[in-house]
């Protein structure tokens, strides 16, 4: 839906209005740039190299977002003005990220700009979501206990990095990196064992099915009985989560091999191994390598939850367990920011693996190409 430029100019005028009264002259000038970058960008329209005005933008809005955060500070809830002034800003940029979106550098420019535009949207969106996170809970004095605000969280990272480190030491250098080999690992030679032999493919996969729906809170504490509560028994859990997903990813590559090149091999006398060298084990990595990819977040969650059910003072979920009891909901917060950057760097450790091994996949194709 696109708003019309008198509407749009009619917001950013009460928003001028609003600032001016509100904010002072350094106000007053914010809102007139802002009012004059939403009303020229908004009809600007979409081609190549329009990543400048992008830029130009985007600075504009971190300027209005920095102004915006200085006035709910220094007060204990925000007026309308101010709010007013933040629908402004998502205007521009909601326009911003859609040119950034659809513009592509000109080749004379390299790869660079190119670079910079890709991850120039992830980055805005995500950077201006927690700007109203921020803007939100100061401005409406959310209650802390309910969600703190992320300037709260950054100080707790700061604060309580030494134990932040502990916890990520236990869970997951510990815990999800053993677990992890250990389940992908057997989970991709038992899928080479039973394309081998019929029978073990007939009687694992109904049974992978099977423990596959067990939930987590029903195998942790069996793990927990058996190997004890320090992070054996978190491995073991993850061992177990990621075990099935390889296998029934592997058998599913394995048996994706085309029929031609299979006759292809049989016409040259390959024997087993050969055409599992040659065709079907290339043939399978993009579904091994998507296997790893969905493993590398089931470990995390694995680990986590299984530190609900018994584990040393350190760990991830024992911190989370014990600081929601003490109602210190912005510990429990650094933790999961702490939990979430390690499995998004875990996850994409296997997606740059994935587009360096199968780059020559049609898949992986469309995705450079912009298809998907």
């Amino acid at each position: 839906m696109k708003f019309s430029l008198s509407s749009l100019g009619a917001l950013c005028l009460a928003a001028a209005a609003a600032v001016m009264s509100a904010a002072g002259a350094s106000g007053a000038l914010l809102t007139a740039i802002l009012l004059t970058a939403l009303t020229a960008f908004w009809s600007l329209p979409i081609r190549r190299g329009g990543w400048r005005a992008g830029v130009v933008c985007s600075v504009v809005i971190i300027a209005g977002a920095w102004a915006v955060l200085q006035r709910v500070h220094q007060q204990t809830t925000a007026e309308t003005g101010v709010w007013v002034f933040v629908a402004a800003l998502s205007f521009l940029a909601w326009r911003t990220m859609e040119l950034l979106s659809a513009v592509s550098a000109s080749p004379k420019e390299g790869k660079a700009p190119q670079l910079l535009l890709d991850l120039s949207v992830p980055l805005l969106f995500g950077a201006w979501l927690f700007f109203l996170w921020e803007s939100l809970t100061t401005g409406l004095a959310v209650p802390q206990v309910l969600l703190p605000a992320p300037s709260l969280i950054g100080g707790v990272l700061m604060n309580a990095a030494a134990t932040l480190a502990a916890d990520f030491h236990q869970t997951f250098i510990r815990a999800v990196v053993p677990g992890f080999l250990v389940g992908c690992t057997c989970g991709f030679i038992t899928a080479v064992a039973s394309d081998r032999v019929p029978f073990l493919r007939r009687g694992l996969l109904p049974l992978g099915n099977l423990v596959s729906a067990i939930p987590i809170v029903g195998i942790a504490p069996i793990m927990v009985m058996w190997f004890g509560f320090d992070w054996q028994s978190k491995a073991a859990v993850v061992a177990v989560m990621t075990f099935f997903p390889m296998l029934v990813n592997t058998l599913a590559g394995l048996a994706d091999a085309g029929r031609t090149e299979l006759d292809l091999l049989h016409t040259y006398a390959a024997d087993y191994w050969r055409e599992l060298l040659s065709l079907r084990l290339p043939g399978a990595m993009p579904f091994i390598l998507n296997a790893l990819k969905v493993n590398s977040t089931l470990a995390m969650i694995g680990a986590i939850v299984a530190e609900f059910f018994g584990t040393p003072i350190v760990g991830m979920g024992f911190r989370i367990s014990t600081e929601v009891g003490r109602m210190n909901i912005d510990m429990v917060w650094a933790t999961i920011a702490v939990a979430a950057l390690a499995g998004s760097l875990f996850y994409g450790l296997f997606a740059m693996l994935e587009r360096t091994l199968t780059f020559w996949h049609p898949s992986m194709q469309k995705r450079s190409q912009g298809d998907f």
